[in-house]
């Protein structure tokens, strides 16, 4: 038996983005008018450091594919 990948899967990706660095990166890449996949959720965070591993858990347990925590 093949495994078929579904060509059109788009992943679910919720990012945790510390307020000073990595959400002033994608607040200036919306300022820049630069498109990036509707499919990644930003959540702002006061710190990266702040993101308990509870709420990459309960993401992946709401449906992500995926969780990225940037600082």
């Amino acid at each position: 038996m093949v495994d078929t990948v579904e060509e059109n899967f788009t992943p679910e990706i919720i990012a945790f983005c510390c307020h000073y660095c990595a959400y002033a990166a994608a607040d200036l890449a919306g300022s820049m008018r630069l498109d990036y996949p509707t499919s990644i959720k930003v959540v702002e965070m006061p710190c990266s450091g702040k993101v308990d591993p509870i709420y990459i858990l309960q993401a992946l347990e709401d449906g992500a594919d995926g969780v990225l925590v940037a600082g």
